[in-house]
């Protein structure tokens, strides 16, 4: 395996671990970027752009990365509190009146970004093409009755979170989701992230697909059994949030990945992802801040912890953010970010200045702590 680009001196590590992801745990093509107070100390690709193809990963490479798009909505919806414009106490109805509806007028902003609004399912789910529609989604969320009282407990929003995040954003700033993280997030940063693709970009994105995980010992790792009855169950929370949108769409389809879904269709390069995560802890190369300390500290605080309602094992949220946890392990206790299903990670971790980013085109069944994500931050962790 040809493995590019560069590490810095005392992280080869993670170079180390890059190549083992290739030889033991099936990565077909990836990328993985590190920066440590702002600066670039890993950029590393290898394999090909296309899960089933054999062109040649190349630097700017993006892939579709999943439910990592939380991490970055989640801190535009961080921006417009630091800006004064929106106030995380106040109802979700005070700037979008529809969602008062079915028993959901109290139910807060954070309790929205800390997955307490009890909502993730839909009655009835959204086909791809609806789901890409953001009134069609908006109101389809707002008519939503709760599966729980809002704020008493937390579940993933696994689906649901673009609708409700992505309205949120186009009520208070005035502007459509993806527009505001290009104008206000990317941009600024220099990040190769986009939410909602652009046609002339297209052919920079490779395709994605399921890869088998390895055997090890003789025996593929198996999940508990209350998940995996969880999953198997169509009438439980776990199915039904994954199934909000029904069939599953088509993630190689150009309209799909056209769409803007904060929750799940984000396009990113590996760096791109841990440049946005750098300029939130700090200063970046060739981009500015973009929390203040205040902010920053706001975005690692614990909103909650425990049993989720939605993935059966014990999570931690702060407002939209994953935090460090034994169901997705960062890099120490005051990190956040957030994984995408089956691959993808991208966090910061203010403590250490390290912002980091992993994209894939091979997805697995992991959910919030992909083996190979995994395998590069405890490298990161031994270069430290």
């Amino acid at each position: 395996m040809d493995v590019h680009g560069t590490v810095a001196d005392g992280f080869e590590p993670v170079r180390e671990a890059f190549v083992r992801n290739f030889a033991a745990l099936g990565d077909r093509g990836a990328a993985v970027a590190v920066y440590r107070d702002g600066h670039r100390v890993v950029d590393l690709w290898a394999g090909t752009r296309d899960v089933d193809g054999g062109e040649p990963w190349e630097r700017g490479t993006a892939q579709i990365v999943r439910s990592a798009t939380k991490g970055v909505v989640s801190a535009a919806l961080l921006l417009l509190h630091q800006r004064g414009e929106l106030d995380l106490d106040a109802p979700v109805g005070a700037y979008w009146p529809e969602f008062k509806a079915a028993g959901k007028e109290r139910t807060t902003v954070r309790d929205l970004l800390a997955h307490r609004a009890g909502v993730p399912v839909l009655d009835r789910p959204l086909t791809p093409a609806e789901a890409a529609d953001p009134v069609r989604g908006a109101e389809a969320v707002a008519a939503q009755a709760p599966a729980w009282e809002p704020g008493t407990a937390h579940g993933y929003h696994a689906q649901t979170f673009s609708w409700l995040t992505g309205e949120l954003v186009r009520r208070v700033s005035g502007r459509p989701v993806g527009e505001f993280v290009a104008d206000e997030i990317a941009g600024p940063t220099g990040a190769r992230f986009w939410l909602g693709l652009p046609e002339d970009a297209q052919g920079h994105v490779g395709r994605v697909g399921p890869v088998d995980a390895p055997e090890a010992g003789g025996l593929k790792t198996r999940p508990k059994r209350a998940v995996a009855e969880a999953y198997a169950d169509p009438d439980s929370l776990t199915r039904r949030a994954f199934a909000a949108i029904t069939p599953l769409p088509d993630e190689n389809d150009p309209a799909y990945r056209a769409a803007e879904l904060p929750a799940s269709n984000g396009i990113a390069t590996a760096d791109g992802l841990a440049r946005i995560y750098a300029a939130l802890i700090g200063e970046v190369d060739g981009g500015r801040r973009l929390f203040t300390p205040e902010t920053t500290a706001l975005a690692a605080t614990e909103e909650s912890a425990g049993a989720d309602r939605v993935l059966v094992v014990g999570t931690r949220f702060g407002l939209g953010h994953m935090l460090h946890g034994s169901a997705s392990p960062l890099l120490g206790p005051g990190s956040f970010g957030h994984p995408g299903r089956g691959g993808a990670l991208g966090f910061a971790d203010p403590d250490s200045g390290i912002a980091f980013g992993y994209v894939t085109n091979g997805f697995r069944t992991s959910v919030t702590a992909d083996p190979r994500a995994q395998a590069l931050v405890r490298a990161v962790r031994s270069a430290l």
